[in-house]
């Protein structure tokens, strides 16, 4: 490359640069203040349960703040993925100031959703404004919103080459170009240490014993990939299929969530137990070393199906987590394999059959776990990912290649459910 041709490269080099900087540092920011106020609310319910009664005026708060201000926001996640296969509309900013009160809402009171949804629609919104500032073209537009989920991911979770590569995979069967790629890298660091910066601490987990791989090892591995991947995909189905009752026999949105709310205070008062609702970061950490009963992955799929499909707002990822953990550690009982190990498998397994990000699944395996438990990690999420069905979490995501195709062949043969 000679002289002049690096000489026009730089300075659009360095304003890229530049705008990584500015959506790292301010959707670094901005998970920072989502963590510690999430954590606040989170104490706020667990010294006072009675505020669950609530629940229903904190939804029907929900389902009015989005009808009055712009239905089209209420897509979250799925919005961000629109916007990047087909670049229309700019993305309306008004999505993370309502994403975050709405989260904040939903914990408060009780609702059982997680946190990544959140982090990720802030991101993007905060990405898309430089959208017009720079006078950016659709080509462009689709790297900020790459840029603006990959910041959000990696500051929530404290994973940045996770939340670079999930941002990418995500969009996988849409364009990537090469600045896209590179970019992603940057912005999720910087977004990462911005949260360090505030200081904020994400949990830890660990996996202390990793047994060494054979076939007997392997055998049993196998068997619950596909058990976390079939959890993935009833998750996935339960969200879709709440979401859609909702919408279905109740017309007016802001009763949406309002009537959820009257039906979960009331189960949760009569089950005794909020163990189901919130993140459920405790459960999660103590999977790792206590044996779970194996109905407590079915009972968070179910509130959490519900809570969203009502029109509560959060993520999905971090009760994906409960989830995945929740069903290893209870998988412990009967298979000769640690605890710990089957937890962080189903942690990111059941994850990675969700979203269809078998490859940051496992990179974020890593990340949590340690590189000694890579391999496992990474069997599991692609088996999960290949048992977890055709559709996802996100319905705006676009799926092709070996997974579209056999799944394809599947539903020809009358297995639609798949």
């Amino acid at each position: 490359m000679n002289f002049q041709k690096i000489k026009q490269l730089m300075p659009i080099t360095i304003k890229w640069i530049f705008i990584c900087s500015l959506i790292g540092i301010f959707s670094g920011s901005a998970s920072a203040f989502f963590l510690v106020s999430l954590e606040y609310v989170t104490q706020v319910r667990n010294h006072n349960n009675w505020i669950i009664w609530f629940l229903p005026l904190g939804g029907l708060l929900i389902g009015y703040l989005y009808y009055y201000f712009d239905s089209k926001i209420a897509k979250g996640n799925n919005l961000l993925l629109e916007e990047y296969n087909k670049p229309e509309k700019k993305i309306p900013f008004m999505m993370a100031p309502l994403v975050l009160v709405g989260t904040l809402i939903t914990h408060l009171f009780g609702g059982s959703a997680g946190r990544e949804g959140t982090a990720v629609q802030m991101g993007g919104a905060i990405a898309d404004l430089f959208s017009k500032i720079f006078t950016l073209n659709h080509s462009e537009r689709r790297t900020l919103i790459i840029l603006g989920i990959s910041a959000g991911f990696a500051s929530v979770f404290g994973t940045p080459l996770a939340g670079a590569i999930f941002a990418l995979e995500v969009v996988f069967f849409n364009k990537i170009n090469f600045r896209g790629i590179v970019l992603s890298f940057l912005v999720a660091h910087i977004a990462y240490y911005t949260v360090e910066f505030w200081e904020i601490k994400h949990t830890h987990y660990s996996i202390p014993a990793v047994p060494e791989i054979n076939f007997t090892i392997l055998f049993w591995i196998s068997i619950a990939s596909i058990l976390f991947g079939l959890a993935a995909l009833l998750f996935a189905r339960s969200t879709h299929f709440w979401g859609k009752l909702f919408s279905k026999n109740i017309k007016y949105p802001p009763l949406r969530p309002f009537i959820g709310g009257v039906v979960l205070a009331i189960t949760i008062y009569c089950i005794g137990t909020t163990k189901y609702i919130g993140l459920g970061v405790p459960m999660i950490v103590n999977a790792f070393s206590i044996y779970n009963a194996p109905y407590d992955f079915l009972l968070k799929i179910l509130f959490t199906g519900f809570t969203l499909g009502a029109g509560f707002k959060g993520g999905e990822v971090t009760p994906l987590f409960f989830v995945g953990a929740t069903l290893g550690s209870a998988l412990a009982v009967i298979f000769p394999l640690p605890i710990a190990l089957l937890a962080g498998m189903g942690f990111v397994a059941v994850f990675s059959g969700a979203t269809h990000t078998p490859i940051a699944c496992t990179v974020m395996g890593m990340e949590l776990f340690g590189m000694e438990s890579g391999v496992y990690i990474g069997i599991a999420c692609i088996i999960s990912y290949f048992f977890s069905g055709s559709i996802g979490i996100y319905k705006s995501q676009i799926v092709k290649g070996p997974k579209a195709i056999l799944y394809q062949s599947i539903r020809k043969k009358g297995l639609k459910y798949f």
